[in-house]
């Protein structure tokens, strides 16, 4: 009997919308909100990349607040800590997009096993995806946190089968974020890239998606198109 694709799919910025703060950013800064939140997303991720080469974890929500505070400074936008505090706050509330839902709900009735793979520590995580409507979509949610550690370290993909029990062969990563793409592909997984901006040019190396979509509506019959 052939076994079931396991479908992994990242949360910040593949089914939740972390630009989302820019509209409080907006009301605070003006029109450097979107550059702000930019910024603020890009340190965050080499927070992690940087703790996780160096073996000097924390958690997510650490590394995110150590980004706002760099790209406060950076961008002399002098915010209150009250305002920062705020914002932090706002990370537990993002939205998904809307696409997400009809997309992981499809998936599952597909008959693909759907899980959901993230950075963030499940303390935070699972409220998260519970806000947004997501939580009961997924078997279970798996967290790097759990090992200590981030993605795109290859003992992440490990930790993702190992609790799923899925083979690298039979498992897609589903992400909009590059890095955890090739991450995943590095890994002998498969992986998709969820190309939500046109103008987003993915990293010129020789690991390059198996399969590219403009926005989740796309990714089920992608997917089934290839196996």
């Amino acid at each position: 009997m052939e076994k079931k694709l396991t479908l992994g799919f990242d949360i910040y910025g593949t089914i939740i919308d972390v630009h989302e703060v820019t509209q409080l950013l907006f009301r605070r800064i003006g029109e450097r909100a979107a550059l702000f939140s930019q910024r603020w997303r890009e340190k965050q991720l080499e927070y992690s990349f940087r703790r996780g080469l160096m073996r000097n974890y924390v958690d997510f929500s650490v590394c995110t607040s150590q980004a706002l505070e760099w790209t406060d400074r950076i961008m002399n936008t002098d915010l209150h800590s009250q305002f920062k505090k705020k914002l932090m706050e706002a990370y537990g509330s993002l939205p998904a997009f809307p696409d997400a839902a009809p997309a992981i709900r499809e998936a599952g009735l597909r008959g693909f096993r759907v899980f959901a793979f993230t950075n963030g520590p499940l303390a935070v995580m699972g409220p998260l995806l519970e806000q947004a409507g997501l939580r009961s979509m997924f078997i279970d949610l798996v967290s790097v946190d759990e090992i200590k550690s981030f993605k795109p370290d290859p003992a992440a993909y490990a930790h993702f089968l190992r609790r799923t029990s899925a083979h690298h062969t039979q498992t897609w990563l589903i992400s909009g974020n590059p890095f955890d793409v090739t991450g995943a592909l590095s890994a002998g997984m498969r992986a998709a890239w969820v190309r939500r901006d046109a103008r987003s040019v993915f990293d010129p190396w020789e690991l390059q998606p198996d399969l590219i979509v403009a926005s989740l509506d796309q990714l089920v019959d992608g997917i089934a198109s290839q196996v």
